[in-house]
Parts: structure tokens; sequence; C-alpha cells
């Protein structure tokens, strides 16, 4: 008897059609309507045949030539001294690998540094003026990130009593003065980052975060950004964080977010929106419960993320805006599309 069971098992099995996604790759998914860096990821990973990692490059590139927004490349978001530095990450989906540089100084080609520090070292991220000195070793110029729109940006700043900025506890107060800055005395601490408001919006939202999948299946995630306006020296922001600018595993799928970065690298958005998805949720449910696990602890931050599965489905979520639109190209579209999500808002 189990063995007649066995053979109409079987039989069943040989006449059930199989059941799978129908895979809707190669395609490339950035943040923000950036549609010609994703022209030219879509490029390299269609036409030419590249890799997700090369894509991401290439189209990460052309925002950080064009200056896209202000936000992306040399030129724009001055720190406190009036200098631009540049944050960038990549993440290999089939190999789980890392490359990042933090906080890099005087080096235009932030993305592509990112992609030496993948290939070349065993550590997943530089920062500072040793990234510069990787990335002059590696064959990349050294020249100046600032322009006269970034040093207006920063005169205008100074000129309006350095507001605002990122202080606080400290003396003079930073509400009102510039620095040099003193710390007041912990027993009368009275600012609370449970209460923080976002300095960041739709026009101040600080990167391009970009996920693929190539023609081979493999799946890559990576960001870049000068980071955010009139920030502290040295400080550095989630982009170039593994999980939270960005995570790709190939088994899953991939994500990237921008934002309110020192809100948002508190939570790894990008890590949790694969992690959803590993347990059967959609792209787009995903990067919502992503960004309703940071809203809930700071419901007046800023935020977007993009999330594509293994199979190319994608989707994206956000907080704190309107709405947040993302640029995507896939083999059934004749061209780039950015499509928008309406946001979801602090009560």
């Amino acid at each position: 008897m189990r063995n007649l069971f066995l053979l109409f098992s079987q039989y069943l099995n040989l006449i059930s059609p199989t059941v799978t996604e129908d895979p809707k790759f190669p395609i490339v998914v950035n943040t923000w309507g950036f549609t010609n860096a994703t022209i030219q990821a879509w490029d390299v990973i269609n036409r030419q045949k590249k890799s997700a990692i090369d894509a991401i490059v290439a189209g990460c590139s052309v925002c950080e030539r064009e200056q896209c927004d202000g936000t992306v490349g040399y030129g724009g978001s001055p720190n406190e001294n009036g200098e631009t530095c540049l944050d960038a990450f990549l993440m290999d989906g089939k190999t789980m690998n890392v490359g990042a540089v933090g906080s890099i100084r005087n080096i235009k080609d932030a993305i592509a540094v990112a992609k030496h520090v993948l290939l070349y070292t065993k550590h997943s991220m530089l920062v500072g003026e040793q990234a510069t000195d990787f990335a002059v070793q590696m064959g990349f110029r050294k020249e100046t990130l600032s322009t006269e729109k970034s040093r207006k940006i920063h005169k205008d700043w100074k000129a309006q009593n350095c507001q605002p900025n990122f202080w606080q506890n400290v003396l003079p107060s930073p509400d009102k003065h510039c620095g040099p800055y003193v710390p007041i005395s912990e027993d009368f601490l009275t600012a609370s980052r449970d209460n923080h408001e976002s300095l960041f919006s739709s026009n101040n939202h600080d990167t391009i975060g970009m996920v693929a999948i190539d023609t081979a299946g493999n799946i890559a995630a990576g960001t870049s950004t000068n980071g955010a306006n009139h920030k502290i020296p040295g400080r550095v922001g989630d982009s170039p964080i593994p999980g939270s600018g960005g995570y790709a595993d190939n088994t899953v799928g991939a994500a990237a977010a921008t934002g309110d970065g020192d809100i948002l690298m508190r939570f790894l958005p990008s890590m949790l929106a694969v992690e959803f998805m590993r347990n059967g949720m959609s792209p787009d449910e995903a990067g919502r419960k992503a960004m309703e696990r940071i809203s809930r602890h700071y419901p007046k931050f800023v935020g977007g993320i993009v999330v594509i599965d293994k199979n190319g489905n994608y989707g994206a979520a956000c907080h704190g805006i309107d709405y947040f639109p993302f640029s995507i190209y896939h083999p059934k579209l004749d061209g780039v599309k950015v499509e928008k999500r309406e946001c979801t808002m602090s009560m």
C-alpha cells in the first residue's frame, strides 16, 4: 500500500506544473528622480552585460559628476569648516563583501574608491584623510571638492549665526550662536534626542541609493553622498554603513535607504527590509515595515527606502515627506520610469 502511495505521489508531481516566480531582471532601481544615473546603470547592466557592481558604480558616478540635487558629489553640503567630504558604499550580494569610504576628502570619485576598497583590500571601510591617501595610491587624483556655490552656502550659514546646526548641550547656545562650543555639565543636560527635529527634507535628502540585479542574477547595492549640510567635521552618515545605507543578499534581494542618516543608522533599515523579505514580505511591505520600526521611536524623522527581491520585484516606502520618487529600469520598460510612493507622516 505504501508503494502504491509513493507511485501515485510521483505521478502527481509529473503532471503538476511547477509554480515559479517569473524573473524580472536585469533591473536597476534608485532613490529619487535621478534618471541619468538609472540610464547609465541600465546601459552597463543590460547592453554591456556587466555586473550589478559595475552598473551601480557607473550610475552613482553620474550623480557624483552631475552633483545630483547638490546632495551627491563635490561642491555640496559643506561642513562647519566649509569643506565638502564624501561617503560611498558597495555591497556584493553574491559574496557578502563590502567596500566603503567615509568622510573622504579631496577625491571626487567616491563610489569608485569604494569599489577599490572592495576589490583590493580585506577591509570593509576606510575613512577620512587615510581614505584619501588610499585613493591616491590607487591612482585617483587629489583635488578640492569646494566650489563657489559651496563656499557661498557656508558663508551665508555663518552670517545666519550658524543656523541650523547639529550641536546640543553646549555653550554658547547653539540655537543662537556659532562655535567654538564647550560642553555643559552632565548634571544639567536638558536636550533630548527623543524630540529629534529632522534637518532633512525632500530637498536635503543627501544620498543616491541604488540596487541592481544583473543578467546572471547577482545582486548589489550602493550609495554615494556628500552628507548632511553644515555637519560637524568628521561626521559619517548612514550611507556607507552596511545594513543602513544599503544591503544585498543574492538569496533574498537588496535595499537602499536615504534621509536622516543619524537616525537611519541606528536601525539598519536596509538590512531590516531584506530580512523582512526573507520572512515572506513583499518589497513594498518590507520597506514599510522598516520605516515603521524607525518612526515608532522617531516620529519626526525623514527617510525613504527602495527594495527589490531576488526575482526583480520592487517596492519603496517613506516617512516624513509628502511623497518619495524613485527611478526604475527593467526589460519590460521602453525607458526609465519614475514612480512615487505616498509617505507616512508623524501624528
